[in-house]
């Protein structure tokens, strides 16, 4: 799909009888294909949730380094567009992993989203706490689910429980012993298996509470 930062692509696994639409971005240092991105959209169709994974036009090129936040909100601005137009009137979600969280919710107001699936918001770069994009983060006026490494270095969950203070409409979830590419020690109690099973049904649930 064209978008004035280039070709985009789009990457739909459709609900037969969708209740809703979940948008998803992915970070600066992966694509589409990530494993967390993967997991939900192989599961959350069978319950009711069309998934769709949007590649954004700096990785379809081929480039190795993400553009600037700006062109990155413009080019998924006209993703979503894109899709508005083909839509049903299935609520629209919006979310995605690292810098797509931050996307999905610099954008989840202009774009009317029905909710945002944060997958480790990067609340800050390792060891820079400083620099907070706790603001980012806030800015959405519909709920957040926020699925976070207890190991993150980008922001533990601890961390973002802090940061946030309890403000309304985010919904924080911990994964024990996970870091920010939702890796977990192979021999720890919270297993990798455990670990999928905790992102498919807390954002399941999540996107239930408003459909």
């Amino acid at each position: 799909m064209v978008t004035p930062q280039g070709p985009g692509r789009l990457l739909i696994d459709a609900a037969a009888d969708p209740r809703c639409t979940l948008v998803l971005g992915h970070g600066a240092g992966g694509g589409p294909n990530a494993g967390d991105l993967e997991l939900l959209a192989r599961e959350l169709p069978a319950l009711g949730v069309t998934v769709v994974r949007f590649e954004q036009p700096w990785r379809t090129a081929g480039r190795r380094v993400a553009v600037e936040p700006a062109k990155l909100d413009e080019a998924w601005l006209a993703a979503l567009e894109a899709l508005r137009q083909n839509a049903t009137t299935a609520p629209l979600y919006v979310g995605g992993r690292s810098a797509g969280a931050r996307v999905a919710c610099r954008t989840a107001n202009d774009v009317g989203a029905a909710g945002v699936v944060c997958l480790a918001f990067p609340l800050h770069l390792p060891g820079r706490r400083e620099k907070s994009r706790l603001a980012e983060l806030l800015a959405p006026a519909v709920d957040r689910l926020v699925l976070q490494g207890t190991r993150d270095a980008f922001g533990t969950a601890d961390e973002i429980r802090a940061a946030v203070g309890g403000a309304a409409g985010i919904q924080l979830v911990g994964l024990p012993g996970a870091d920010h590419g939702y890796r977990v020690a192979k021999d720890a109690d919270f297993t990798a298996a455990d670990l999928r099973t905790a992102l498919v049904e807390a954002t399941s649930s999540f996107l239930a509470q408003a459909t």
